[in-house]
């Protein structure tokens, strides 16, 4: 699918800087329009924070384990490299459980569910259904400022004990953050603007919906079964890793470097051309080397802490970012443990149980377990359990960094009193990430503000990844498309301008 092909783009090319899903995705995109496209990543593997691993027998991810297909990229991906065939859906996906008073409680999946279910109280029940009557349009205060917790946004909506058991284990096991440190406009934008459109979350979101419906029905629809699946969770056969193996086996060795540590990158302006050229000085396995061949442009995709360790230089000058704010990343450690059927007692069936913080006080201390091979029972053998635990986050940072004999005794407790899950586990692995997600905090559009700036201020490079439109795999994905797409249009205006003169 050639999207732009047929507009000048000979000799022309790319250096994306990051092998995550976002620079994957970016480079696949800007390769199927034409462009040379060169990869630098500076870790020995491609994949970044989608990391599966198959060990004796097992299938489990490290990273994020599922995804949506909320994103138009992601349904372009999906069709462009043939995976629809390989997508893998969870099993009883829509039976999910929050802990509540030590034990966990199965989240309703509809409003009749919710007035029969015990998660909630007679008086938070009742406040959710009549927020379409108390939060008109024309109610909304002004009060209320652009850095609004996530916490505080959904308390004037829907009480605090919606927050405490519905959106703090939500935002914990989505973002590792917790509600009152969170920014509702950088972290739920849509619902940030149906408030501002609608006043009342829930009117809006049906309204929405509704148009939504209404504007497609004059186009050429999905297959039903597509459509169903749109918003639904899911993975791949082989974990997710299966996905960004695809995006690599598009690209040549000679297009993909690896363990190639980026240390500087100079932008200069030639004669020749009414654009500016980009060079890349890097590390090669610890021998510094310099990039002869120049790019057109750049897309960056490492995390901004390694971008501000890179020397930037424009035209001969060196380009400072001491503009650009420091970014508070949340360290997450995932736990993989396996556990003889007839030792868990307690099976649930479903997804997995969220833990809302509130439950530290009786026992509770992760941040959740998925019911990994519950979803996908290909992951492990018939006569085990596998099940992936989350500690840390900005709930307790220090525990994410314990040892895996401190964290063993704690998931092991946790699944014990949530599963009956008795004895020790039949298997365990760790891996710890220091810096799992950036922390879309109350400062955050001051981030936002300084991508803009480095974007504008340099000629031909353009950002991508989870520091900018969300932290989810469909946003990752998405941010590096949106950047393929500003490179090609970038680099149509160059041909433009060298054109008329």
């Amino acid at each position: 699918m050639r999207l732009y092909a047929g507009q000048g783009f000979s000799g022309k090319s790319v250096a994306v800087i990051g092998a995550g899903v976002s620079g994957l995705s970016a480079a696949y995109k800007l390769k199927l329009n034409g462009l040379n496209v060169t990869v630098f990543e500076a870790d020995g593997r491609a994949g970044g924070k989608l990391r599966t691993i198959s060990r004796d027998g097992l299938i489990w991810d490290e990273g994020a384990n599922t995804m949506t297909e909320s994103e138009a990229a992601v349904g372009f991906l999906l069709d462009s490299l043939g995976l629809r065939e390989k997508q893998q859906f969870p099993l009883s996906q829509q039976k999910r459980y929050i802990a509540k008073n030590g034990v966990p409680v199965q989240l309703p999946s509809n409003p009749i569910a919710l007035v029969r279910s015990n998660i909630l109280s007679a008086g938070s029940k009742l406040q959710i259904f009549l927020e379409p009557f108390l939060w008109k349009k024309n109610n909304i205060s002004k009060g209320f400022g652009t850095e609004e917790s996530v916490g505080a946004f959904f308390q004037r909506h829907f009480g605090k004990e919606v927050v405490d058991y519905l959106i703090d284990p939500f935002v914990a096991g989505t973002s590792g953050g917790d509600p009152e440190s969170l920014s509702m406009r950088h972290v739920f934008p849509e619902l940030w603007n149906l408030e501002k459109q609608f006043g009342s979350i829930i009117s809006g979101a049906i309204q929405s919906k509704l148009s939504a419906k209404k504007g497609s029905s004059g186009r050429m629809k999905d297959s039903s079964a597509k459509r169903k699946n749109k918003g639904a969770s899911f993975s791949f056969l082989g974990g997710m890793q299966t996905l960004t193996n695809a995006l690599c086996k598009e690209l040549s060795k000679d297009e993909l470097k690896f363990q190639t540590k980026v240390l500087e990158l100079s932008c200069s302006f030639s004669e020749n051309s009414p654009s500016d050229k980009w060079s890349v000085s890097y590390e090669l396995e610890d021998r510094k080397l310099s990039c002869e061949k120049s790019y057109d442009a750049l897309i960056v995709t490492a995390p901004l802490s390694e971008v501000k360790q890179m020397m930037i230089t424009r035209r001969g000058s060196p380009f400072l970012l001491d503009f650009v704010p420091e970014v508070s990343y949340l360290p997450m450690s995932v736990i993989i443990s396996t556990f003889k059927r007839e030792n868990v007692k307690k099976p649930l069936e479903g997804f997995g149980v969220l833990i809302p913080s509130k439950e530290q006080q009786n026992g509770l201390k992760t941040l959740g377990t998925l019911f990994s091979s519950m979803m996908f029972p290909d992951r492990a053998p018939n006569d085990v359990y596998l099940y992936t635990t989350f500690v840390g986050g900005s709930r307790n940072r220090e525990l994410a960094k314990a040892s895996t004999d401190e964290l063993k005794q704690i998931v092991t407790s946790d699944l014990r009193q949530l599963l009956g899950a008795e004895g020790e586990p039949a298997s365990l692995n760790h891996f710890c990430w220091s810096k799992a997600f950036p922390l879309y905090g109350h400062n955050y559009g001051s981030v936002i503000e300084a991508i803009d700036k480095m974007e504008k201020e340099l000629p031909g490079l353009f950002y991508a990844g989870n520091h900018k439109g969300g932290l989810s795999v469909g946003k990752a994905i998405s941010t590096g498309c949106e950047a393929a797409d500003l490179v090609i249009s970038y680099l149509n205006s160059s041909s433009d301008a060298k054109g008329n003169t």
